[in-house]
């Protein structure tokens, strides 16, 4: 293989990883050409696409790819075919059936919405996993129950709806004229804010208590009063004093 051959090789392999959303890594080396043969069968009818590369090409379209492979990379040893989907679990589904005749193919790694996988033990997780498409399938018809439920009762009970429109819209205008007065009486109830202002005078009642001031100050000649008494009491005690000495 030439130079040029080689980076077709290469650029077909590019396009294959950018193609497909499912890309698993498998190790099928000790079959024979019947067993060969019977997996690309099952592939074909999972619509898997079954491939065998050199590891020194995969690896060189993915590093040149725009998805990140991380570790798939370093798997890139021994014998790898690759199997391509645009269904998620489809190829870890026809690895999973091959099996039960024996081990191989091997799952060394997958890459799958751009989730990476490593190493065997991941096959059954990946036999489990649901597409895209099967979650949205999935989302859609729990949305559509309950709108089929509620389509159901409304078509039951249709002949009641009806009826009762029609009575609503055979409701006398009248009656609806004489609802409207209610606007008025919560008109009527608008004054409470004169009430209010009503009240407001309370700080000229505070006012008119403040000769209280005025009050104390004429409590203040107690100071005269005690000053009389004082004199009283030094001329009675002048009055004694000179009646004994009339006395004697």
């Amino acid at each position: 293989m030439n130079k040029e051959e080689k980076v077709i090789a290469v650029e077909e392999l590019k396009g294959q990883l950018a193609d497909y959303k499912s890309i698993y890594l498998t190790d099928i080396a000790g079959l024979n050409a019947v067993q060969t043969s019977k997996l690309r069968r099952e592939c074909f009818n999972s619509n898997v696409k079954l491939s065998v590369v050199k590891n020194t090409f995969l690896e060189r379209a993915m590093s040149e790819s725009e998805n990140d492979f991380g570790e798939l990379k370093e798997l890139l040893k021994g014998n790898t075919t690759i199997m391509l989907s645009t269904i998620g679990n489809s190829p870890a589904k026809v690895i999973k059936k091959f099996r039960k005749d024996g081990d191989k193919p091997i799952l060394k790694g997958a890459f799958v919405d751009e989730a990476i996988y490593i190493g065997d033990e991941h096959i059954d997780a990946l036999f489990n996993l649901k597409s895209k498409e099967e979650v949205i399938g999935e989302i859609i018809t729990l949305l559509q129950s309950p709108a089929k439920n509620v389509i159901s009762a409304l078509k039951s009970s249709s002949g009641k709806i009806a009826g009762l429109v029609k009575t609503l819209s055979e409701k006398p205008a009248e009656e609806v004229k004489a609802e409207e007065p209610v606007a008025e009486e919560v008109k009527a109830e608008e004054p409470v804010a004169e009430e209010v202002k009503a009240e407001e005078p309370v700080a000229e009642e505070v006012k008119a208590e403040e000769p209280v001031a005025e009050e104390v100050k004429a409590e203040e000649p107690a100071a005269e009063e005690v000053k009389a008494e004082e004199t009283n009491k030094a001329e009675e005690q002048t009055s004694e004093d000179e009646s004994k000495d009339e006395s004697e």
